[in-house]
């Protein structure tokens, strides 16, 4: 690759070699190792070329995006893939007053993931505390309304959920749709 560079051939030398020669052992450390080799691609840029090169997994740049501030981008990710939700948990705590709407859709997601069963190792208190902030970042960002229609969505009673969560948020029991004879 290096001859590659050297020659001129930037563009193609990062199209066919830089994502694979660049895997770290970290999404975010593969982004700095190819964002100090390709100074010129704008962060945003190459976030989309990395996100690219993961099909069906775009969720697993949300942190990465996040931490490079593009909050728009890194709320999208949230939602277009599982995510884990603690880490969708601590991204809201700290951004909570900087960023609430940020963090009120980190927390949004982080219950909508909870309720389809995505997580590790999670517990009442993840829920809790993922319910707590999301409401929280809603009252800040002024956006209450849109919050509390979100979480009736995800954690509605005739909806699928983990038993574990529904439980720990003393949500009423599914409905059985079998029927009787």
């Amino acid at each position: 690759m290096s001859f590659t560079l050297k020659a001129g051939w930037r563009a193609e030398a990062f199209d066919r070699y830089a994502l694979l020669a660049n895997q770290a052992n970290s999404n975010l450390s593969t982004f700095r190792s190819l964002a100090k080799k390709y100074p010129e691609l704008a962060p945003d840029k190459l976030l989309g070329h990395l996100i690219g090169s993961t099909p069906g997994e775009p969720g697993k740049w949300f942190d990465t995006s996040k931490t490079l501030r593009l909050f728009e981008r890194a709320t999208q990710l949230a939602w277009a893939s599982p995510c884990d939700p603690k880490t969708l948990t601590r991204a809201a705590r700290d951004h909570l007053t900087k960023q609430p709407g940020f963090a009120m859709q980190a927390e949004l997601a982080a219950l909508h993931w909870m309720s389809m069963g995505h997580g590790y190792e999670l517990t009442g208190q993840d829920a809790h505390e993922a319910l707590r902030l999301a409401i929280e970042a809603a009252r800040t960002a002024q956006q209450t309304e849109q919050a509390q229609a979100t979480i009736e969505q995800a954690l509605a009673p005739d909806r699928a959920m983990p038993p574990w969560l529904r439980r720990s948020l003393r949500l009423p029991a599914a409905a059985s749709t079998s029927t009787r004879a």
